[in-house]
């Protein structure tokens, strides 16, 4: 709870500054937050990438739902 209050604050004092700022500021602000964005989704892919049979395990896995061979989440979870 307490990480999620320390978050919904720093949400709300970005959102405070951003208000604050000249469009041409807002427009490098936005710009540096997709940046932002951009490398935290690629160091997450970056971590994912780096495990041993990652890849070929995704691969069969799309190709498996491909071909229909998937199993719902409700059966899966009833058994549980």
């Amino acid at each position: 709870m307490e990480t999620e209050q320390k978050d919904i604050t720093l949400l709300e004092e970005a959102e405070r500054r951003l208000h604050q700022l000249s469009p041409e500021r807002l427009r490098v602000a936005v710009d540096f937050l997709a940046y932002l964005q951009e490398r935290e989704e690629n160091e997450a892919t970056e971590e994912l990438l780096s495990i041993p049979g990652f890849e070929d395990e995704l691969r069969e896995a799309q190709q498996q739902a491909e071909a229909g061979e998937v199993v719902p989440f409700e059966s899966i979870r009833r058994h549980v």
